[in-house]
């Protein structure tokens, strides 16, 4: 099944020079009195890497059927980042490189969706905000208070992160995984 480059959108897998490609995302530019093209940034399935792409934005590439599981992260370890399927406790080990990307946010017994490519697990999504507990904050500096000031703070999965003043180390947060940004107090 042929999908045209304008329909791309993230999460997708396509075939194109004799490798399949995971869609990180797009960008659909029109400059000036120019044509319109896509600019897409893909994820090499055969060699890991990242690489921006242009794309016409009426040019066809083959779709590949994907399948998307809800797995729960069970723990990490020298060999990789175990995940368990809820409904049959199959395990299923992944490598670092594979999580690199959400490995800051995945805690016990989180659910998070797995991709699937022709039985293979490509890419792991975390849910879109998670809660992390904080585990070092330094104190606010008294009087420092003007325009929303912020600190750095260190989360119980090693993630560092601009977090304001009033936070406190063993406080609960959210972080919105997609933007890495704090969101409020959980």
């Amino acid at each position: 099944m042929a999908v045209i480059a304008n329909d791309l959108k993230r999460g997708m897998a396509v075939k194109k020079d004799g490798d399949i490609f995971i869609v990180l995302g797009t960008v659909h530019r029109t400059p000036g009195n120019k044509r319109a093209f896509v600019q897409a940034t893909f994820r090499s399935l055969r060699s890991g890497l990242s690489s921006d792409h242009r794309l016409a934005s009426d040019e066809r590439l083959d779709s590949v059927n994907v399948s998307r599981e809800k797995w729960e992260f069970s723990y990490s370890d020298n060999t990789g980042f175990t995940f368990m399927n809820p409904e049959n406790y199959e395990n299923m080990t992944l490598t670092p490189e594979l999580v690199e990307d959400v490995k800051d946010f995945l805690s016990e017994n989180m659910v998070c969706e797995i991709l699937f490519i022709e039985g293979k697990a490509v890419s792991v999504e975390p849910p879109a905000s998670v809660t992390l507990k904080v585990v070092e904050s330094p104190e606010g500096v008294r009087g420092d208070s003007a325009n929303n000031v912020q600190k750095t703070a260190k989360l119980e999965t090693g993630l560092q992160l601009q977090v304001p003043l009033f936070i406190k180390e063993g406080e609960l947060i959210k972080v919105d995984t997609r933007e890495r940004k704090y969101m409020g107090r959980a």
